[in-house]
């Protein structure tokens, strides 16, 4: 009998039919979010699932999942998934890096400036009818992008993606805090210096978040980190929800401890807190930092061949592109 795997999310036909060459395939067209129960169901007698940051896997699901033995995660980030409970029970996991980067980068950087000169919230004032005349001094006057210091929390590929738009494409200084600090070549190419992370929230003009969810990153922006940020700054968050305290975020937006805040991720999401909703100098959007047809194909692709190998099928039997854990996959003859 052929292995049956899962895909839990709606995808790109003409890639998901690699899936059939190899698999019983139960895939979800319609898109439908499945309850815990519901996805628990489905994955009886998968030996593999395409999951996406929708659905939670953790070591309740794979006891009562037994027979799979493959992860392999649309998206660079896992926090959905509890790797050290899949690597004790020889469950391979796989993500999607590499492939989003430059257009994750892209879109962060559109949202910072976006926000920075108040675009949304010039849009939502045309369209209410409310432009009766222009040339007014401070007429939706926001803050300048060209020369400003860019800093970065979370210096990975995409930080570093955002950090060379900005050093090269607009003449910004450019500052980020890591964990580690990057080697003199990474910081040359991105022209960034390394500062820490009290000096990152004082002297960024605009601050970018893409660091990855983890309990140690959990509101790492809270009310204390905003109120060491400039009254003029602003924040963009592509990262996870978690990382920023949204309620802290909605207070300080309110009392003017920061000019603006553009959030493409939210704690809780898809439910947003009610004050960030009502807040004017905000730009949100729902999650769509890869949202490229050439990037969401191409992250699809990968957590199929990611599956094919990890289930032990393909040229790449056995050998996942881009695995997370160090479980060995399965072989086959």
């Amino acid at each position: 009998m052929r292995p049956s795997v899962l895909a839990t999310r709606a995808t790109f036909p003409d890639i998901a039919d690699r899936l059939r060459a190899h698999f019983d395939v139960t895939d979800n067209p319609s898109d439908t979010i499945w309850s815990r129960a519901e996805l628990i169901a489905r994955l009886q007698g998968k030996a593999g699932v395409m999951s996406t940051g929708s659905e939670r896997i953790d070591a309740d699901l794979l006891d009562a999942c037994p027979d799979l033995k493959a992860v392999c995660n649309v998206g660079v980030g896992y926090n959905n998934i509890d790797v050290a409970a899949c690597t004790a029970r020889g469950v391979v996991v796989t993500n999607t890096p590499d492939v989003l980067t430059e257009t994750t980068a892209d879109y962060g950087f559109a949202l910072m400036m976006a926000t920075a000169r108040r675009i949304a919230e010039s849009d939502r004032f045309v369209r209410s009818g409310e432009w009766t005349k222009t040339g007014i001094h401070d007429h939706f006057v926001g803050g300048d992008i060209q020369g400003a210091t860019l800093g970065i929390l979370g210096m990975g590929r995409i930080g570093r993606g955002i950090a060379r738009r900005g050093a090269l494409g607009f003449g910004m200084r450019v500052v980020y805090h890591n964990r580690s600090k990057l080697d003199a070549a990474q910081e040359a190419e991105s022209g960034a210096q390394y500062v820490d992370k009290a000096t990152l929230l004082k002297e960024s003009d605009h601050l970018v978040l893409v660091l990855p969810y983890a309990p140690s990153s959990h509101h790492a922006i809270g009310a204390a980190e905003l109120a060491q940020m400039k009254p003029t700054a602003t924040l963009t968050n592509i990262a996870r929800g978690g990382i920023v305290d949204d309620a802290a975020l909605a207070a300080a937006l309110r009392a003017g401890t920061i000019a603006a805040a553009g959030l493409d991720v939210f704690e809780g999401e898809p439910k947003v807190h009610a004050d960030l909703l009502t807040a004017p100098n905000t730009v949100l959007t729902a999650h769509i930092g890869s949202a490229s047809v050439r990037t969401r194909r191409a992250m699809a692709a990968l957590a199929i061949d990611n599956l094919i190998a990890s289930l032990g099928f393909g040229p790449q039997a056995g050998v996942p592109l881009t695995p997370v854990n160090s479980v060995k996959p399965q072989t086959r003859g």
